[in-house]
C-alpha cells in the first residue's frame, strides 16, 4: 500500500479504472533508485489487475533525456498517462540544479500543453540515503504513489470528460 502523506493523512483509495495504458520513462543514472521506483510502480498497478501489456517501461540515460521520452510517447497516443522517474543527487557543482530546473521545467510544460498527464517521479535530494529512503525505505516508495497518482488522474479524466 503507499506511503502516508507528509503530514499524516492517509493517501485516499485508488478508483476503479479500466482500459488504462501507462509508460514508465526511468534514468538509468542512479538506476538502483530509480529501478525500486519502477518497481514500486509496477507492483500497484499488478495489484490494481493491470494486464502486463498495459504498462510499458522505457530507459533513458539520464533525468534531462526524461522531457523528451515523456514528449515522444505522448506523441504516439498509445497511452493515457506517461510516469518519468529519475533520481538526481545533490554534489559539489551547480549541475545539480540546471538538471532540477532542466527536468521540473520540460515535465511542467508537457502537462500545460498536452492531454494526458505526466507524473513527475524525480527525486531531487542532498544524498544517496535520502533517495534510498524515498525508493522503498522508510519514506515508503515513491514509485508507488506516482502511479497511483497516474490512476487517480486517468480517472479525472474520465469524469471531466463525461
Amino acid at each position: 500500500m503507499s506511503t502516508s502523506l507528509s503530514n499524516g493523512a492517509p493517501t485516499s483509495a485508488l478508483p476503479k479504472v479500466e482500459n488504462m495504458r501507462v509508460a514508465i520513462v526511468a534514468a538509468e543514472w542512479n538506476g538502483h533508485i530509480t529501478s525500486a521506483l519502477t518497481n514500486g510502480a509496477l507492483e500497484v498497478f499488478k495489484n490494481q489487475g493491470f494486464a502486463p501489456d498495459d504498462v510499458k517501461v522505457y530507459h533513458v540515460p539520464g533525468a534531462v533525456e526524461l522531457t523528451f521520452a515523456a514528449s515522444q510517447l505522448i506523441e504516439t497516443g498509445n497511452f493515457d498517462a506517461v510516469i518519468v522517474f529519475g533520481c538526481v543527487i545533490r554534489g559539489g557543482t551547480p549541475h545539480f540544479d540546471y538538471v532540477c530546473q532542466s527536468v521540473t521545467q520540460g515535465i511542467t510544460s508537457l502537462n500545460a500543453d498536452c492531454d494526458i498527464p505526466v507524473i513527475f517521479g524525480v527525486l531531487t535530494v542532498d544524498n544517496e540515503q535520502d533517495a534510498l529512503d524515498r525508493a522503498g525505505g522508510v519514506l515508503g516508495n515513491k514509485g508507488s504513489e506516482a502511479a497511483e497518482t497516474a490512476i487517480k488522474m486517468f480517472d479525472f479524466i474520465c469524469k471531466v470528460q463525461e
